[in-house]
């Protein structure tokens, strides 16, 4: 299955390290990567992934290819910028997202639109009164993808 890994461009060495950890056991379970091909979370991520075996998808804000990081397998360069947002979310059939900032807050919006599952680690708080409860807020990297493999048939 791919699983889309959202969060910010920015983070502390300790979410870091947790979103390595979700890519690690997304690689070691099988899954592929989808990840906004960049810093942060998403080299975090693509990193664990890569480290375990799995495969990773880039999906670029720019032009270029080589503007991924270095651990993204398979770089799609898009010339959307923030609109490639959109394209992380709908090509995962999950969403785990990992802390984050407004980009992440957009791309929790789409897979809640899209019916993605979605498993929070440290991320946005909805406000369930609005029909945003679909959040699945988790403690561990492992209760996260136990989550998304338990939604997606």
């Amino acid at each position: 299955m791919r699983v889309s890994v959202i969060g910010g461009s920015t983070v502390t060495d300790e979410q870091y390290q947790q979103a390595r950890e979700v890519g690690k056991q997304l690689g070691e379970h099988g899954h592929d990567v989808v990840c906004g091909g960049l810093t942060g979370v998403m080299e975090a991520v693509c990193r664990g992934a890569s480290e375990a075996g799995g495969h990773t998808i880039g999906i670029l804000p720019g032009e270029r290819r080589a503007a991924a990081n270095d651990y993204v397998q398979t770089a799609i360069a898009t010339g959307l910028g923030n609109a490639r947002n959109v394209l992380v979310v709908l090509n995962g059939a999950a969403v785990i997202a990992v802390d984050g900032g407004t980009g992440t807050l957009s791309e929790l919006g789409h897979a809640l639109d899209m019916g993605r599952p979605v498993a929070g680690l440290g991320t946005h708080r909805l406000d369930s009164a609005a029909g945003c409860d679909a959040i699945e807020h988790v403690e561990t990297p492992a209760d996260a993808v136990d989550y998304v493999e338990s939604t997606v048939q």
